[in-house]
C-alpha cells in the first residue's frame, strides 16, 4: 500500500512543529543554513539532538564536510528570519547571516545569540534515505532565553501558542489518574 505524496504532505501540515534554524560554516563566506521543523531531542545521555536534512539543501554537505552545526530554535519575533533561511526571500549562503545576530559555538558553528534554544552540536551519526539524512548531533553546549514565545509552523504559516492549555506537571502525574478531559 502507497500513500499519496500529496495526502502525506495535506496530513503533516496539521502537525505543529517548532521552528529553527540548522546552521553550519565556521568561517565567513562559508557559512550557510536552512529552515527546519525536523528537529528534536534525541537522548540526554549524552545529549544529542536528530535533524532530517534534504540531500539538496546546500547545508546538506557542508555539515558532513565541517562535522558540526547548530540548531537554532525560533521565537515569535523571528519569523522574517525563518523566511529568509527557507530561501524565500532570494537571500543565499553567507548573506542570510546578516539577519540576526550570531556568535560561534564552541564547535565553530553560527549560533543566534537570543535563539528561545540553542545547540552546538558535533556530527555524532548519519543516517540515509531516499531524499534525506538525518543527523545526529552531539551538543557541545546549549543556550536558552525565557519570556519569548516559540515560533510554531502548522498549516502552512507560522504561529505562536499564547496560552498552553493541560499543562500536567510530574507531580500532577504521581497524585492522581488522568483523563482526556484533563486536556480540554
Amino acid at each position: 500500500m502507497s500513500v499519496d505524496t500529496k495526502d502525506f504532505k495535506q496530513a503533516m501540515r496539521q502537525c505543529a512543529g517548532a521552528v529553527a534554524l540548522v546552521t553550519v560554516g565556521a568561517e565567513h563566506g562559508t557559512r550557510t543554513g536552512l529552515t527546519v521543523t525536523s528537529a528534536c531531542s534525541l537522548s540526554d545521555n549524552p545529549p544529542s539532538l536528530i535533524v532530517c536534512v534534504n540531500r539538496n539543501a546546500s547545508a546538506h554537505g557542508r555539515i558532513r564536510e565541517e562535522g558540526a552545526f547548530a540548531i537554532n530554535f525560533l521565537h515569535e519575533d523571528h519569523a522574517l528570519l525563518a523566511l529568509t533561511f527557507s530561501g524565500q526571500k532570494g537571500v543565499n549562503g553567507d548573506d542570510r547571516f546578516a539577519f540576526g545576530q550570531w556568535t560561534r559555538g564552541a564547535t565553530g558553528a553560527p549560533v543566534l545569540t537570543d535563539a528561545i534554544a540553542a545547540f552546538d552540536c558535533v556530527l555524532a551519526q548519519e543516517f540515509e534515505t531516499k531524499t534525506h539524512s538525518i543527523f545526529v548531533g552531539e551538543v557541545q553546549s546549549a543556550s536558552h532565553s525565557d519570556g519569548a514565545a516559540p515560533l510554531v509552523y502548522l498549516r502552512s504559516s507560522f504561529h505562536v501558542p499564547h496560552e498552553i492549555r493541560g499543562t500536567v506537571t510530574v507531580g500532577d502525574l504521581d497524585s492522581r489518574h488522568l483523563s482526556w478531559s484533563d486536556f480540554s
